[in-house]
């Protein structure tokens, strides 16, 4: 693997407390939508574009807990000074405990080194800095096609030339494993390969174990250094270790490891408890309704995906037809947001794709 210029090797867990839509170059697809849909009078109105999340009545939800830490950190008057510069070690400490387990290995060996960032822009440029000083990569980083839209623009002023390889298989609304070992097979020794933990942004498709198992292999031979982008950790599945799975794999089989944790929504920031019961039983009563409806299109990837989003499989025609015609708002791809999906209005978002693709 790759020569470091230490003594021991290790990996960096680069934590961003939050993500900021940056806006950098054409405007942000999903803001376009969010003011397209304010704009429209009809009262059976959806916006599917926006990753917040919602209740059953289509309302912001804040969980309790939540609530209750906020008003136990006002209660303590906490001073406002600096933090070190690599951020509050106890929470570091904590942050790689829940990446890695308790009891990794490589955390009681102390080969792990933490960051905290606020926003992930400041995150890419620290990794950037070690990677040139300690693993001396390429320029090249490459992107699973399609990947988070603001990948694109904060690696590229990271000064990074950007590559994609296969992932998402518009065929079967599904993973284009083949695709991705062949374009990775192909890809130049000591480039940087993302990969996202669990909950794929924006298609909620999953390598299987196995497939992780293979990629692994694939990308050690290849010499690759591999950087986890995991925003969602243990509510893709409600399991925290199960959606850890193949970081702690990739570490387990000798990869030196960056990590960008963020906590936005697994922290309840976004109320991601009560969504991850609500997404499972939206999905499948999406599917419902599209049956009642009389469709006759195989909708098995709606509940197949997982994650805060959902590839719908819909043409940019048939998304224009939505929004034209039913004022259901998304971005032109076809993927909308499960948190938009209510018990109350799944049904006429059913009757409108029917409508649109019978």
């Amino acid at each position: 693997m790759f020569e470091l210029k230490s003594s021991y090797s290790f990996f960096i867990i680069i934590l961003s407390s939050w993500w900021t839509e940056v806006q950098m170059g054409p405007p942000d697809p999903i803001l376009g939508v969010t003011e397209a849909f304010k704009r429209d009078t009809n009262p059976k109105k959806m916006n599917l574009g926006v990753g917040a999340y919602r209740d059953d009545q289509g309302k912001p939800f804040v969980l309790n807990c939540v609530r209750k830490a906020e008003a136990q950190i006002a209660a303590k008057k906490l001073d406002k000074e600096y933090l070190p510069i690599g951020g509050l070690a106890e929470f570091s400490k904590a942050c790689a405990q829940l990446a890695l387990g308790p009891d990794n290995a490589v955390l009681k060996s102390g080969r792990v080194s933490t960051l905290k960032q606020t926003i992930l822009k400041g995150s890419l440029l620290i990794i950037k800095l070690l990677d040139a000083r300690f693993h001396n990569v390429s320029q090249d980083v490459y992107l699973p096609k399609p990947s988070w839209g603001n990948h694109t623009p904060i690696f590229r002023d990271a000064g990074m030339q950007l590559k994609a390889y296969s992932y998402y298989d518009p065929k079967t609304c599904g993973f284009d494993f083949k695709g991705a070992l062949d374009d990775i097979s192909k890809i130049p020794e000591k480039s940087v390969i993302v990969l996202h933990a669990c909950a794929h942004n924006p298609t909620g498709v999953d390598p299987r174990p196995e497939q992780w198992k293979e990629m692994a292999a694939l990308i050690k031979k290849r010499n690759l250094l591999v950087f986890f982008d995991m925003a969602y950790q243990g509510f893709a599945s409600g399991d925290i270790d199960r959606d850890a799975w193949a970081v702690r794999y990739f570490i387990e089989q000798g990869h030196n490891v960056l990590l960008s944790q963020s906590f936005a929504k697994n922290m309840g920031l976004y109320g991601c408890i009560y969504w991850i019961k609500n997404t499972v039983k939206m999905r499948e009563m999406l599917v419902s309704n599209l049956k009642k409806e009389g469709s006759t299109h195989n909708w098995q990837h709606v509940t197949d995906q997982i994650g805060m989003f959902c590839f719908t499989g819909l043409k940019p025609e048939q998304v224009e037809r939505l929004i034209k015609e039913f004022s259901i708002y998304m971005t032109k791809d076809g993927r909308i947001s499960v948190a938009g999906v209510t018990s109350a209005n799944v049904g006429y978002l059913a009757h409108a794709i029917h409508a649109v693709t019978k």
